[in-house]
């Protein structure tokens, strides 16, 4: 007989934490009583989290007993195989995929899809999932989790209500800063030849790469192509950056300048720095703290800062939710009140680092539409990094990480 698998649509606004409790330890949901007495394992982001505190605290290498490196160093990708290969070990007779596909390349979510696929004959799948183009093309019934329930529906229907509210959502122009960057030259970083080696490892090859005033672009590459090692030349925090033919801002790279120098003129968020709110910041302060480059605001604000903190907010539709705090905020809020606040300053470069992963469709649509927003009415350059192709992001410009035996070399799309 076929095993029945599932697809469970979810959204970031409800916490899965009780979906899962029940699927892996009971009460069983109406529909899924067939789990009964089975054993099964939760493949997901937050197991490889557990893991890999359990190796840092007592040294017990679990999933990279078989792999040199320890799961720290490994990449996205090579974790997720790591995890998938122990699931497969434990024989367990139904997987709980929780988004499977998030911060993979499609070269590895092809790969990975394929290892999924030979088990849909012997193991129950049950994929929790927020966004619809990741859905396995072998399930035939679903569900949706809202509210805390679990809701059998018939087919899959796509929001087509996110751009009329995206529009909606991001009304009027940007607000204009005080702080007024004083920069004549038209290009903000140049690399000519950059190469990056870690001992024996190439990363990087011979990558020539510049971005002027008002640039919009997207950085592309599969997991280890060096992207990350790419940002950390442009914002100062690689040593490997010396002695390489790198401009920053109008100055060489080595000459004298100090990172604050290089930091000042950008605004940065990943999803890891939005982690690191989580004491009680209202959004107000969040918004103000990126006028000083802070975890938190730690002196009075003045009534200017608040005035374009409470425009910013409007911007956002949330001007009513000022003294709201930020922890409290679904998580695609987050990332738009994350933007904002990388934004606030108008720095003369904003990268934005995977600021999609994670969220469902809708709030992933509209961080897209905030950020196109962003590209159009200022003069900041953007540059968007994600592992995803995301419908209807508008970059002018694409860098794409090639990975070849001898590093990554870039090739530039327009």
């Amino acid at each position: 007989m076929k095993p029945n698998h599932w697809a469970i649509f979810t959204e970031n606004s409800t916490p899965l934490s009780g979906l899962l409790d029940q699927l892996l330890n009971g009460p069983l949901p109406e529909n899924f009583k067939f789990l009964q007495e089975k054993k099964g394992a939760l493949f997901s982001t937050s197991e490889i989290q557990k893991w890999m505190e359990e190796e840092r605290k007592h040294d017990r290498k679990i999933l990279s007993r078989n792999h040199s490196q320890s799961l720290q160093s490994m990449s996205s990708g090579e974790r997720k195989k790591a995890l998938f290969s122990y699931i497969l070990s434990q024989q367990p007779n139904f997987i709980i995929l929780n988004n499977p596909f998030d911060n993979l390349d499609p070269s590895a979510r092809d790969e990975f899809l394929s290892k999924i696929k030979e088990l849909q004959e012997s193991t129950i799948l049950i994929q929790i999932l927020s966004r619809k183009a990741d859905l396995l093309p072998f399930i035939e019934k679903y569900a949706s989790w809202e509210g805390q329930k679990l809701k059998i529906i018939s087919e899959v229907h796509e929001n087509t209500n996110a751009d009329k509210e995206a529009k909606e959502y991001f009304p009027g122009n940007l607000p204009a800063s005080a702080q007024k960057h004083i920069y004549n030259l038209d290009t903000l970083v140049e690399f000519n030849n950059v190469s990056v080696a870690f001992r024996d490892k190439v990363v990087l090859q011979k990558i020539s790469w510049k971005i002027s005033v008002g640039d919009f672009w997207e950085l592309r590459g599969a997991n280890g192509s060096g992207k990350t090692t790419l940002l950390s030349l442009i914002t100062g925090d690689s040593p490997k950056a010396y002695g390489q033919d790198i401009l920053l801002f109008g100055q060489k790279k080595g000459s004298g300048e100090s990172v604050w120098d290089i930091k000042k003129n950008i605004g940065y968020i990943t999803p890891a720095l939005t982690d690191s709110f989580r004491g009680y910041h209202t959004l107000e302060h969040m918004l103000i703290s990126g006028l000083v480059d802070s975890i938190g605001l730690y002196t009075r604000p003045t009534e200017q800062q608040k005035s374009l903190a409470k425009a910013w907010l409007s911007l956002l539709g949330l001007e009513d939710h000022k003294d709201k705090y930020f922890h409290e905020l679904s998580k695609g809020r987050q990332r738009l009140v994350m933007c904002a606040r990388a934004m606030i300053k108008q720095p003369l470069l904003l990268i934005l680092d995977e600021p999609t992963a994670d969220l469902d469709d809708r709030a992933a649509k509209l961080v897209v539409h905030l950020v196109n927003k962003l590209g159009s009415e200022s003069n900041t350059a953007i540059v968007f990094v994600s592992h995803r192709m995301e419908p209807g992001l508008k970059p002018s410009s694409i860098m794409e990480l090639v990975p070849t035996k001898k590093g990554s070399i870039g090739n530039i799309l327009s």
